[in-house]
This record gives C-alpha cells, structure tokens and sequence, in this order.
C-alpha cells in the first residue's frame, strides 16, 4: 500500500493540499477508508456523498459554511468525479443550491456558482457500477480554474437561468437549457418544498433546485488533464 499519511489539521497552502492529493492517487478507496478507520458501503444508493466525505476528511477539508469552498482559506472547492474505463465522467457535477427567491442584485462576480467553482481540486474516481466500492481506484487529483471563455459560458449559463428564475419561470427550466450549467431538483426527497416567485409574481411552492455541471463539460476538463503529461492516468 502507498504512504498516506492523515492529515491532523487543514492544508496550510495549495502546494501542502495538492502534496496530500496526490498521495491519494492509485490508492482504492477500501485503502483509505481503512487508513481513515471508517466502513466503506456496498454500495453508494442510500450513501451517494459518502465517497466526497472520505475525500474530504483524508485532505482535512475544514467542516465551515456550506456557501464557503471546502478549504476556504485557500479558495479551493473539492469535487470527487465518477469517470469510467476511459476518463469520462458518469454524472453530472452538484455546485450549489440555486436562489429562488429574493435574487434581486445578484450578480455573478459574487454568485455562489462562480464563488465555488472559480478553482476546484478534481478528484477523479472510478465509478463503474461493476467495480465494488472498496475496489475503486483513485485517479490523479488535479487543479483547475475555468478559463476566459468558459467562464463567458458559464456566466451566460447562470444569467439565462436566474432571469428565467426571476421572471416567474421556475416550472418551465428544464435540463436542456444552459451549455455548461443546468439547473435541476435538488433535494434528499420529492416531498420537499420551498418557495419561489410564480409566473404572476406570487410565492408559489416547488422543489428545490440546484446548479449542476453538465457531462460534456467536466468531459473536457478531464480529457484536456489526462492528455497533458502531468496526469499520469
């Protein structure tokens, strides 16, 4: 087994944090699960953070306000990513909830969206159904921050759906509208509800919605890593 050591406190700096990473790389996760002394499921259907959980326990991601990054001293958000034989994500990416209701002012500079995802540590994980858990490898871990012209996409992404959000909208988002973000329920079950503004400016209530990064899109940010020489995957 490789030298992992776990961390007693939050990473210092990016080079201590992106150190800690890749030690992490090659290992399966019945590997650190065993070093964090924690069971790993049989399998992720009633568990689905925990793989996120392990990871940010393991890299000593502080436990601070939701709305912060994962190591907010850092401005580091953590995402772990399924991919399958060939690097290809198998889901989509959760980033935050979505305001839906007093969104006036908002703007994306300082949105939640933009706010997590402005540098995000990728760890990438196998996640094929066949492999049990404790038998899936870790990928390389590796740093990222949306380029010029993805984030131009990223920002038409969001203001497309927050206008629709404030225009009363809400039941008409589907997921085919954004490029690279969409907009989806988001809750631990269908019963739950919150407010926001219906089609005549009224409160109505609806299911929680979340941004989420769509397949095609961390498809390229996984492909453009795993064919540069620093992946060894």
């Amino acid at each position: 087994m490789k030298i992992f050591k776990m961390p007693k406190a939050e990473p210092k700096t990016i080079q201590e944090l992106m150190q800690r990473a890749a030690a992490l790389a090659g290992l399966t996760l019945g590997e650190v699960a065993e070093l964090a002394h924690v069971k790993v499921p049989k399998n992720f259907k009633r568990e689905k953070g925990w793989t996120g959980q392990l990871i940010e326990f393991c890299l000593g991601a502080s436990a601070g306000s939701k709305t912060q990054q994962d190591f907010a001293k850092l401005g580091i958000e953590l995402k772990t990513i399924p991919i399958d034989e060939q690097g290809k994500p198998l889901e989509t990416t959760y980033v935050c909830f979505a305001p839906l209701t007093n969104i006036a002012g908002i703007e994306w500079q300082t949105s939640s969206v933009k706010n997590k995802i402005q540098q995000v540590l990728w760890v990438p994980i196998d996640g094929r159904r066949e492999v049990a858990p404790q038998d899936r490898c870790i990928a390389t871990p590796f740093l990222w921050s949306p380029d010029i012209e993805q984030d131009n996409q990223l920002r038409s992404d969001w203001e497309e759906l927050m206008e629709m959000i404030a225009l009363g909208q809400i039941e008409n988002i589907t997921a085919r509208h954004g490029q690279y973000l969409q907009l989806r329920p988001k809750a631990a079950n269908g019963n739950a509800l919150t407010e926001a503004v219906g089609k005549n400016g009224q409160v109505i209530n609806t299911r929680p919605r979340g941004f989420y990064l769509r397949k095609e899109f961390t498809g390229e940010i996984l492909q453009a890593f795993f064919n540069s020489d620093k992946s060894g995957y």
